[in-house]
């Protein structure tokens, strides 16, 4: 995945261990590997500058190659635009080719690009995106340039796809130099002896102040440094070597894809799993004992002879399934958090087959957008189910909001962050044809697929209560402090929060530090045990509300599932302080957009889940009794 562009049955630990390990070696790439033969044209194209990921990420705006302020080599005829997926556009993905001639087996030395004029004002705009640890972004035969690094803590060689830096900061932070030579290393495997495929690409930038008129000397040391008080001229070179690689095609990518130290995502599951178990065990004796022995005491009167006592979560019976006030927003609530559950859902098990590949750029997006189109069917359903159960019978207003509220609300903020895009001039921009493309599959498909969803749902009615509602509703005594409101969410919430932590940092990482994520075994895993911890402890204190006389467990069982929002958006916030030097307003804005986004679709998400366990047990629990 790349920077803006989103977090759930437990497996047996032999199934996680080989899903989490082959995730990363098996993928399907959707497309045949180019067969080349020698001296032909292997395309060398370029995508976005975009800011690194090195010890702190400085900035979250991205710019297109071809960028006028750059004055970078255009190729003869000008740049093409390469065709690109939903996703990847959505991703901010610009890709063009370049004026980089590079030939199968043909090795060349200082071939000159072009000589470039850049002013000072650009001088400056340059240095400081240097400053901020800009990177280009090359690719070839589908593949990124990278760099061969080595895995201090295993001492493994991998290829680090972070991208190619623009510039040298280090040697003299107040003036920069700017890498302006290439050295390009392509390595190939062949099978026959005539054909050949690429299967790496390496990138070594470097500065080399190699003259302004005449021919280019890229032997020169000493670095090129763009003045800002006057106008410069310069070379742009590279060279190119093949090296052979014994590495077949099908598996070019694994060295990309390098896990760095596996034992922290073994450790996050884990520990994700220890808190499962004991969640699971907690309920289990709650219900086993406590609740079994409560049915079976209150089942033992004989009410001919016996008065029944009431007490606990019994005393509440008239009043559990009393309407909750605005059940209509809350069925809407649940369905779009249903739907969201089940777009996830289907993306994780199409990226654990291998079908979202990083080869495939723009796949995940272009996923998750489509699965969340084809689920409005879900969302139509359960918000209709929901409010029927809920007393309510408005059902064309319902399947209205259903299908309008929630991406109304998506659309206004991703309009405004857009605006920010476009203001800073940044690529990652969304063009209002993409925009008016993702509005014709919410009308065309969603909207369609809601009504759809909403008429069965209609059809289907709502659950039938095990106990009647009192037409007074009794008084309620204040709770303890626990279980009020807001320490009730963030204590149900934390749990579920610490089962996903670990895992999030490289979800964030991959989300705003343009680094790829590939470990879905792991995150798929995560995901489950975030939905079995959420609906436990959700069931766990909505049972503790009930026998403290608070029935008015609708919304707070919704808040008490999502209450892991609260810390994502915690969590997001010290990333940003430990991780992050956003140092131009826009930037920030960005950030905190896509944060509450992803604390949005959390809330939504878990609150759902939350919210509807908990109506399945409390409908259990009540039908389990006698009720005079």
């Amino acid at each position: 995945m790349r920077s803006p562009s989103f977090s759930l049955p437990v497996l047996a630990l032999a199934t996680a261990s080989l899903l989490a390990s082959s995730c990363s070696a098996f993928y399907l790439p959707g497309t045949a590997p180019h067969d080349y033969n020698p001296g032909e044209k292997v395309e060398f194209f370029v995508n976005t500058l975009a800011p690194m990921l090195n010890s702190k990420l400085k900035s979250m705006i991205s710019y297109d190659y071809y960028n006028p302020k750059f004055h970078f080599c255009q190729p003869e005829g000008g740049p093409k635009k390469q065709p690109e997926s939903l996703g990847s556009i959505l991703f901010g993905d610009r890709i063009f080719s370049t004026g980089f001639e590079i030939r199968m087996l043909e090795n060349s030395t200082c071939q000159k690009l072009c000589s470039s004029d850049v002013p000072a004002l650009d001088a400056v705009f340059i240095n400081n995106l240097i400053k901020e640890d800009y990177g280009y972004n090359f690719l070839a035969d589908r593949l990124p340039a990278a760099e061969m690094k080595r895995d201090e803590r295993t001492g493994e060689t991998f290829y680090d796809i972070g991208g190619v830096n623009l510039g040298d900061d280090e040697t003299n932070p107040e003036i920069p130099a700017i890498n302006n030579h290439f050295d390009i290393y392509l390595q190939y495997h062949s099978r026959d002896g005539k054909h050949y495929r690429v299967v790496g690409v390496l990138v070594y930038p470097r500065s080399t102040a190699s003259g302004t008129t005449g021919e280019p000397n890229c032997n020169v040391k000493t670095p090129l440094v763009l003045s800002e008080t006057q106008d410069n001229k310069l070379f742009y070179t590279y060279s190119v070597g093949w090296m052979q690689s014994d590495i077949p095609w099908g598996l070019r990518w694994d060295n990309y894809l390098h896990v760095f130290d596996p034992r922290i995502h073994w450790f996050s599951l884990v520990n994700s799993l220890v808190i499962v178990i004991f969640l699971c065990v907690m309920v289990a004796m709650i219900l086993l004992r406590t609740v079994s022995r409560d049915i079976s005491r209150y089942n033992a009167i004989d009410l001919s002879e016996d008065v029944q006592e009431d007490w606990g979560w019994k005393l509440v019976h008239g009043e559990v399934f009393r309407p909750p006030p605005h059940p209509m927003l809350l069925s809407v609530m649940v369905g779009t958090g249903a739907q969201l559950c089940a777009m996830v859902s289907v993306t994780l098990v199409f990226a654990l087959f291998g079908f979202l590949s990083p080869s495939n750029r723009g796949s995940l997006a272009t996923v998750l957008l489509i699965s969340w189109t084809l689920f409005g069917f879900v969302a139509g359903y359960v918000s209709n189910v929901t409010y029927t159960s809920l007393g309510g019978k408005d059902f064309k207003r319902v399947g209205f909001a259903t299908a309008t509220l929630f991406p109304t609300i998506i659309f206004i903020v991703i309009f405004l962050l857009d605006l920010f895009l476009v203001g800073a001039g940044s690529s990652g921009a969304v063009p209002i044809g993409t925009i008016l493309a993702v509005v014709a599959l919410w009308f065309l498909i969603s909207v369609p697929l809601n009504v759809a969803g909403t008429y069965f749902g209609i059809r289907h009615g709502g659950f039938e209560h095990p106990t009647r509602v009192n037409q007074i509703p009794r008084q309620i005594p204040p709770p303890p402090t626990y279980l009020k409101k807001w320490p009730s969410a963030l204590l149900a919430g934390l749990l579920p929060w610490a089962a996903a932590f670990v895992e999030l940092f490289f979800v964030l990482s991959s989300l705003f530090g343009s680094k790829a994520y590939y470990a879905f075994g792991f995150l798929f895993l995560t995901f489950c045990v975030v939905v079995l911890t959420t609906a436990t402890i959700t069931v766990l204190f909505t049972y503790f509300m009930l026998c403290a006389e608070e029935y008015r467990w609708h919304w707070r069982s919704f808040t008490t599932g999502g209450g892991s929002a609260i810390w994502l958006l915690l969590y997001g916030t010290f990333y940003y302080a430990s991780r992050l030097s956003l140092d131009s307003a826009a930037s920030v804005v960005l950030y905190m957009g896509y944060l509450l986004l992803l604390a949005m679709a959390n809330f939504l998400m878990t609150g759902a889940i939350g919210f509807i366990a908990s109506y399945f047990a409390i409908r259990r629990l009540y039908a389990a009794i006698r009720v005079d």
